[in-house]
């Protein structure tokens, strides 16, 4: 299905010998910049993530987590968790007798050690031809010299900035004489350039020791776990990816403790209807996807968690078999009653770079909620994710918090392979929401044969709690085909996530980049 020309939107970008797509514009052409100059698509991508770090604060920074796919030709896909732990002195059962119940927003536990840093030095070790010290200078430019808030990112900031009064830090850094900046301000983060420095000069340690102890003393008067050896011991991972097979496309995410896996079970579901059949935004496509995914999350919630503490093994769970399974319990006619829906929220920066050589990166870094736990420390600049977030407190649950655990994440790249060779890298941002993402974009793509940009362009639903939430671009006669099936609708004020992609044509020698218009960001190539 290729681009309306009549209607308002975008092109696919088209490209030889690089392209990259991020949610922003000044992050896109340091990904170019970074290629031109001789670096790999693992160096593009980590001076574009660090890039964003700066202009996309809400979304993501430094002190957030990151995860990682790169595939390279001839090559097995190489994974890497960055996600962060929570405290070795984390207990579930000291919350459980406090009469916690949940991870409540004021939690101070909420606030994990942040990852992204020493994945960042990790992915370039193994992939880069630059270090830390080339990769950061675009996002200490920016920080030290500023840049110009961008209209989408203006339009979230201000739905935070009663959120960031409450924070001494976080008024200091990210609010201007106690408000948030307009679309055009331009906002330096002069705290944050220096640590940038100081990191690009000495690695990691300046990050998880010397800011490390500011961290930690921020965090200890509000009841913080965290000590100083948390952030000293941190370390990710390589980890082997998990794959399913979609009508002839392998769908590549990372394993748990992502949630990955609930993608896969979401796109097992779908394969046992024929969609092709069905109008792509139509009442009865929707409700099937609403439907299955609404059974993948419950799937996810009852066993994603940190691996070493899941109860099934993750292969069993994107087994075939069990997808009919669930796909069974779906009635085409009206809305069934199923576990109820994840918690929305939460905010991520999703990105892609493919080089010249054809290694293709799917990288996403997260705050997890707009500008993360809303607390920063004064003298570093550092705003904190609230990853901890996604924990449960019932000591029973493989995700319950305790010591030295990760969280059930909910960020998470993937990569499309075929006959062995990768053609296409994508991600959805969008917290809770992305295994939805995935779903939408791969069966756009593959069983109604969509343009890349047209399939990242297509209306999304999703829901919160008991209730379907829309976009504005679905139809009156789809809403009113939901409603018909038991589906409470409302229209969301804000869309659904944002997305990146960029295919490889390997027959013709061509890359294809394309950028959600629903974020400020775009695809550039060269």
């Amino acid at each position: 299905m290729p681009r309306d020309f009549h209607s308002p939107g975008r092109s696919a970008v088209y490209a030889c010998d690089g392209m990259a797509a991020t949610s922003h514009p000044l992050a896109s052409q340091v990904a170019i910049d970074t290629l031109k100059a001789g670096g790999t698509a693992a160096d593009a991508a980590v001076a574009a993530a660090a890039t964003l770090a700066v202009v996309e604060p809400h979304m993501t920074g430094i002190g957030g987590d990151c995860f990682c796919l790169v595939a390279k030709p001839g090559a097995p896909i190489w994974g890497y968790n960055g996600s962060g732990r929570a405290a070795a002195a984390a207990r579930a059962d000291i919350l459980w007798d406090q009469g916690v119940r949940a991870m409540e927003s004021h939690s101070p536990h909420r606030v994990t050690v942040p990852g992204a840093v020493e994945a960042w030095w990790a992915i370039l070790q193994r992939h880069g031809r630059f270090g830390l010290d080339r990769a950061l200078v675009p996002a200490i430019h920016y920080s030290e010299y500023g840049f110009p808030v961008a209209p989408r990112v203006a339009y979230d900031w201000a739905f935070s900035a009663q959120a960031l009064r409450a924070d001494p830090g976080a008024s200091r850094h990210f609010l201007i004489d106690g408000r948030a900046p307009a679309a055009g301000d331009i906002m330096r983060f002069p705290a944050l350039a220096a640590t940038l420095k100081a990191i690009a000069a000495r690695g990691p340690k300046a990050f998880y020791e010397e800011a490390g102890a500011e961290i930690v003393e921020t965090l200890a008067p509000r009841g913080s776990w965290l000590t100083r050896e948390d952030f000293a011991n941190h370390r990710g991972e390589e980890v082997t990816p998990v794959t399913s097979d979609y009508r002839g496309l392998s769908v590549v995410e990372l394993p748990p403790n992502g949630q990955g896996l609930a993608a896969l079970v979401l796109l097992n579901i779908l394969e046992n209807f024929d969609l092709a059949s069905l109008d792509p935004n139509g009442a009865e496509r929707l409700h099937i996807a609403l439907e299955a995914a609404r059974l993948a999350f419950a799937v996810r919630d009852t066993h994603v968690a940190d691996p070493a503490f899941m109860r099934v093994d993750a292969s069993s769970l994107i087994d075939k078999g069990f997808a009919r399974k669930l796909a069974g319990k779906i009635d085409r006619r009206k809305r069934a009653k199923l576990p109820p829906a994840p918690t929305p929220g939460g905010d991520t920066v999703y990105l892609t770079v493919v080089d010249r050589d054809r290694m293709a990166v799917s990288f996403i870094n997260s705050l997890f909620s707009e500008f993360g736990a809303g607390i920063a420390t004064e003298k570093s600049g550092i705003l904190l994710h609230n990853r901890g977030a996604c924990f449960v407190v019932d000591p029973g649950h493989p995700n319950a918090i305790g010591p030295s655990k990760r969280p059930m994440n909910t960020i998470i790249p993937a990569l499309g392979v075929r006959d062995g060779r990768c053609e296409l890298a994508f991600g959805v941002m969008g917290a809770h929401f992305q295994p939805m993402g995935h779903a939408h974009l791969i069966t756009n793509l593959v069983d109604y044969g969509m343009d890349l940009q047209v399939a990242i362009d297509q209306p999304r639903v999703f829901y919160e709690g008991e209730g379907t939430i829309v976009e504005r671009g679905i139809s009156g006669a789809a809403i009113d085909g939901l409603t018909q099936r038991g589906h409470r609708v409302a229209v969301r004020e804000r869309p659904w996530g944002g997305a990146q992609a960029v295919a490889i044509d390997w027959r013709r020698g061509l890359l294809i980049g394309a950028s959600d218009g629903r974020k400020d960001g775009c695809a550039i190539g060269y």
